[in-house]
């Protein structure tokens, strides 16, 4: 059976285009990178843009020759004419969801928060929805509502020009002297902002997210965990999750970075190419219990048993990269918890001191 995902588009032109406009250096919006992204997702079988045409005159002539169809909205009072194409385009996704079933996938182009109810609908509908949007006009709200967000800018093919460098001023030559009637003050140049270019991704950050993930999917999930459904599960915890954010060219790729690094273990699974993901059992977890154990005992050796509060401190004085997190364990506790069962460590709650105490095992 076919499981190709079939994808409807809807445009908010007026949102893209102006986004893209006075917010990536004045460039023109272009469906092109959009429509390869979708084409690595599925097949796009609708495709509908919304706007008032007669400011778009060029933009339109793109859009024909991508054979999207133009629904066009041709009020001219401001705000109306906005509401009017958005409710135009809710009401026809929304027929869309009920009269064409075999449509799995909702794409809306816009990064207006005023369709965050249009991708509850449709999610309710069991169909997925992708976002699609610039990032610097995009609302808060709309990526966490949707299976994945896209941002414009970040797109394989969005080339943002920069901005235009300030002319320096030739050197002044010498002064001449004019009636002073004659001077008129010259307004100061206002100084161009600084681009500052978006950092890249930190790989610890990464790191700490794939371990968590992982380990919760091992808790909760029945069977192993594959790399399509921990991807899944990654764009659910942050529908703008995207591995070329932190350098790679394919989720892959990312994979194998981290089983480099010991932060997963990766083996064959059932379908090619889609590997079994699994946390290491040794190496650097057992490495933490070592290290989380001569803390102890240190710390034990002059004052006893040793409080939970405070100790991840004393570790981190020791080992400044330390990270329960990046082990999979999403906080202090939970780690000393697997120590001690481990037997790194011994570990026992005190009503007096109203804490978690620490010790060297009762063996040693």
């Amino acid at each position: 059976m076919d499981q190709e995902e079939r994808i409807a588009v809807f445009l908010d032109y007026e949102n893209l285009a102006i986004g893209a406009r006075d917010h990536l250096g004045g460039m023109t919006f272009d469906l092109r990178p959009v429509a390869d992204a979708l084409a690595e997702r599925g097949r796009v079988v609708v495709r509908r843009a919304y706007a008032d045409w007669s400011y778009f005159d060029e933009d339109r002539r793109m859009l024909t020759r991508s054979h999207v169809e133009l629904i066009d909205i041709p009020q001219k009072m401001g705000a109306s004419r906005k509401n009017a194409a958005d409710i135009k385009m809710v009401v026809d996704a929304l027929e869309l969801a009920f009269e064409r079933e075999y449509i799995s996938t909702f794409v809306l182009c816009t990064g207006d928060s005023d369709f965050t109810p249009l991708v509850h609908k449709l999610r309710e509908l069991n169909k997925r929805v992708i976002g699609v949007g610039v990032e610097r006009t995009t609302s808060a709200l709309l990526p966490p509502a949707c299976d994945e967000f896209l941002f414009y800018d970040r797109l394989d093919g969005v080339e943002v020009p920069p901005s235009r460098p300030r002319r320096s001023r030739p050197a002044a030559a010498a002064p001449v002297l004019v009636p002073a009637k004659a001077v008129e003050p010259v307004p100061a140049e206002p100084a161009p902002e600084p681009v500052v270019d978006a950092p890249a991704r930190d790989l610890d950050t990464l790191a700490t997210l794939v371990a968590q993930t992982v380990s919760g999917m091992q808790r909760s999930a029945s069977g192993t965990v594959t790399a399509s459904t921990l991807k899944r599960t990654l764009l659910r915890k942050d529908p703008t999750f995207n591995e070329a954010d932190y350098g790679f060219r394919a989720f892959g790729e990312m994979l194998r970075h981290l089983a480099g690094t010991n932060v997963v273990e990766l083996s064959d699974g059932q379908a090619k190419g889609d590997p079994e993901i699994s946390l290491p059992e040794h190496g650097d977890r057992e490495a933490a219990f070592g290290l989380l154990h001569n803390v102890v005992a240190d710390l034990a050796a002059g004052n006893g048993a040793v409080a939970l509060s405070g100790l991840k401190n004393q570790v981190r004085k020791v080992a400044p990269d330390f990270s329960e997190k990046k082990l999979g364990y999403r906080s202090f506790l939970q780690f000393a918890k697997a120590a001690a069962t481990g037997g790194a460590i011994d570990l026992a709650w005190s009503a007096d001191a109203d804490d978690y105490l620490l010790t060297p095992p009762a063996d040693e």
